[in-house]
C-alpha cells in the first residue's frame, strides 16, 4: 500500500510528519505526568505518525522518521535520551517492517502498534543494557511489556480513527 512520491512531495510530507511527531511528543510529555504512570511508560502518540509513515510511505521513510525523532531526543534530552529514543524507534520500525512484509495489507493497525510498542521498549532496554554494560535493565521488561500491549492498542485505535486526516497530508 506504499505510495510513490515525487522527491519534493516526499520531502514536504516527511517535514510535516516530523513536525506532527514532535508536537505529539511535546503534548505527550506534558500530559503523561498527570496519569501517574511507572517510569518509562508513555502513551506513544508520536509513534502513530511513524506507523502511518510505515504503512503509506514504506520502511525507508519510517526509518528516516525514527532517526529524526532520535536526533530530536538528542537535542532535547541529551545523548542518553537521544540514544534510547533512536534504539527504541529503530527496533519498532524493524518489527513493523517485518510484519508488513510477512502479512502485507492483511495486518491491522492494532497488531502493528502493539508489536511496535513492545519492540520500542525492547530497543530502549537494549540501549540501556549497552550503556550500563549489563542486561540488568531487561528485568524491567515485564512492566514495559504490559504497558506496551495496553498503550499499543490505544495508539492503534487512535491511528485507525485519524487515518483519514493523515491520508490527506500524504
Amino acid at each position: 500500500m506504499s505510495r510513490t512520491f515525487s522527491k519534493t512531495k516526499k520531502i514536504t510530507t516527511m517535514g510535516l510528519l516530523f513536525a506532527l511527531a514532535m508536537v505529539l511528543s511535546f503534548v505527550e510529555n506534558t500530559i503523561v505526568p498527570f496519569f501517574g504512570l511507572p517510569p518509562g511508560v508513555k502513551l506513544g502518540l508520536s509513534n502513530i505518525v511513524v506507523m502511518y509513515c510505515m504503512v503509506y510511505m514504506g520502511g525507508g521513510s519510517a526509518t528516516q522518521l525514527a532517526l529524526l525523532k532520535g536526533f530530536f531526543g538528542f537535542l532535547t534530552r541529551g545523548a542518553t535520551g537521544g540514544f534510547l529514543a533512536t534504539m527504541g524507534g529503530l527496533f519498532s520500525v524493524m518489527i513493523m517492517f517485518i510484519l508488513k512484509k510477512l502479512f502485507g495489507d492483511k495486518i491491522n493497525y492494532y497488531t502493528l502498534s502493539i508489536f511496535g510498542s513492545l519492540f520500542h521498549n525492547i530497543g530502549q532496554l537494549t540501549g540501556a543494557s549497552l550503556i550500563f554494560g549489563s542486561a540488568f535493565a531487561m528485568y524491567y521488561l515485564p512492566v514495559l511489556a504490559g504497558s506496551a500491549i495496553v498503550m499499543g492498542f490505544v495508539t492503534g485505535a487512535i491511528l485507525k480513527v485519524v487515518i483519514p486526516a493523515l491520508k490527506r497530508i500524504g
